[in-house]
């Protein structure tokens, strides 16, 4: 048996005597670990290298996780498709993915990107934009692409033109990579539900949906609050009834032949809708706003220019 002196032995983590060799070879084995688990982090755990900072990465509604998986991977947002769907499934599967704009400000490893999508942590800030009553879809595309950078102008023109008055007026919130389909979607949704809820009262009415919204683009820019929109729409709508030309001057093809527009004019409100479907009924047949938008009404037309010496001259 080899002869070691005192200071050729060592304890191991029992207490028991060991030699330098058995020392070393216990610090190489702890040391390989140390180095195959560095291995495994950086070829499978960590973000790649060139990790696009900043990226908005999209999850579509019904994705599987392995669709996602595989966009992660080909956008090099993961290392491993195999590490990250291992991760998701622990946190829950594909019953916890959730659809939408993730924001991965800076690089993070493929465990945590399937926590935070687990928990849909979108990290996105919204953007706001409010489409004010009466506005076109011009005025809506100005707005859209002055807050939105990837909202394309002339597609959304393209796209929305049939649909103009069927955009509804409101606040909405976008993500900052919401382009002009979101938008558009968005807008005209919104108008489905909210005219939804008026569709028997139109019908009963006995006046074409499509001629409600006409009427009520023209409403929305010829009223200037709330309490003349119902007697204006009566006295458009008389206007019509008797066959006179609608004279709107918001619309100037009114004056030129009788009838509504060929198409809205613009995108109204729920109340100038509602004006539209109910109309006020009154002895008047012309109105005009003074320089101070207060409205005068008029039963004649010997009246109604008597109004413009008085208020607009």
């Amino acid at each position: 048996m080899e002869n070691l002196s005192p200071t050729d032995l060592q304890k191991n983590p029992l207490g028991h005597p060991m030699s330098k060799h058995q020392s070393k070879r216990i610090w190489f084995f702890v040391f390989s670990i140390i180095l195959f688990f560095l291995f495994i982090y950086f070829l499978f755990l960590s973000a790649p290298r060139n990790f696009p900072k900043g990226i908005i990465f999209n999850i579509e509604p019904g994705s599987s996780l392995r669709e996602v998986s595989f966009n992660l991977k080909s956008q090099n947002i993961i290392r491993s498709r195999i590490i990250f769907e291992a991760f998701a499934i622990i946190y829950g599967g594909e019953k916890h993915i959730i659809s939408a704009d993730y924001l991965f400000e800076d690089k993070i490893s493929g465990i945590a990107i399937a926590r935070r999508i687990s928990k849909g942590e979108r990290h996105l800030a919204p953007v706001k934009i409010t489409i004010p009553e009466g506005f076109n879809i011009s005025d809506i595309a100005d707005i859209s692409s002055q807050k939105l950078p990837y909202f394309n102008k002339g597609k959304f023109l393209i796209s929305a033109k049939e649909y103009e008055g069927y955009l509804f007026p409101d606040t909405y919130f976008f993500f900052t990579n919401a382009n002009e389909k979101d938008v558009f979607k968005s807008l005209n949704n919104n108008f489905e539900k909210k005219i939804e809820i008026l569709r028997n009262d139109i019908k009963k009415s006995g006046k074409a949906e499509r001629d409600i919204i006409k009427m009520a683009s023209i409403i929305e820019k010829e009223s200037k609050g709330n309490s003349d929109r119902d007697i204006i729409s009566g006295i458009l709508w008389k206007r019509l009834a008797i066959g006179m030309a609608l004279q709107a001057d918001s619309a100037p093809e009114t004056y030129q032949r009788r009838g509504l527009p060929e198409r809205p004019i613009a995108n109204p409100g729920l109340a100038s809708i509602k004006a539209a479907i109910y109309p006020k009924s009154s002895p008047y047949l012309y109105y005009l706003h003074d320089k101070d938008g207060n409205i005068h009404y008029a039963r004649s037309f010997s009246e109604h220019r008597a109004n413009i010496v008085k208020y607009l001259k």
